[in-house]
């Protein structure tokens, strides 16, 4: 595919066990998906020093610039930024997918292992593994730690595209009129503030808009 959905894969990249499952995840996602989808992770683009105003606008830049979005939601109770580029993604009416992978439960809803405040919303899709059981199957078939990472990652990673091809197919909300998807893009590109709109520049709305019309997504 000459133009892939652009993916931001949203999650934890604090220690090495994070970074390191982030990239691996990401590149069986791109390439068991031939690479109809491309992931876009935060780790790779995020300053390493200065962690300041610049990450957050750099981080919902990328939000909005995606076609989709992909969001872990690992930990007792997940992470905070993770929350925040969610709702920037739900606001926007981005196909998104919620993936957890944490066995433990920690949700205070009726049907979900987190926050009830995030959940329910449409054009999400939610993908939970069962990490420790699929480990222990595909350590059960490896030979090697090589040959484990490939089952184990392979059985994650197609999991999320099957969800990622479903969520893409939801229509799009109904805008109420007169808001329409410009009206709504400028206002995400304004309301954030502190330098938002000068890191966006004055015609990333528009092309961001004309990019995802193409593919059939607004």
């Amino acid at each position: 595919m000459s133009d892939p959905y652009t993916i931001y894969f949203a999650g934890d990249l604090f220690d090495h066990k994070h970074l390191i499952g982030n990239a691996v995840l990401a590149d069986f996602i791109e390439r068991l998906s031939d690479g109809r989808y491309a992931c876009q992770v935060p780790q790779d683009f995020e300053f390493v020093d200065f962690r300041g105003v610049n990450i957050r606008n750099t981080d919902l830049m990328e939000v909005m610039a995606c076609d989709l979005g992909l969001f872990n939601f690992d930990g007792p109770d997940i992470d905070s930024g993770t929350v925040v580029e969610f709702m920037f993604a739900k606001m926007l009416d981005i196909p998104s997918v919620i993936l957890r992978t944490d066995l433990r439960t920690s949700g205070d809803g009726d049907r979900e292992d987190w926050n009830l405040m995030a959940t329910h919303y449409p054009r999400t899709n939610n993908v939970k593994i069962r990490s420790l059981a699929w480990y222990r199957e595909a350590q059960g078939q490896a030979n090697s730690l090589a040959e484990l990472t490939d089952i184990f990652y392979t059985r994650i990673a197609n999991a999320v595209i099957a969800a990622l091809d479903d969520v893409r197919q939801q229509p799009p909300l109904t805008k109420p009129s007169p808001i329409t998807p410009e009206a709504i893009y400028q206002w995400a590109v304004q309301f954030p503030a502190s330098g938002f709109a000068e890191r966006c520049g004055p015609d990333f709305a528009e092309k961001m808009l004309e990019r995802k019309r193409a593919k059939g997504l607004l």
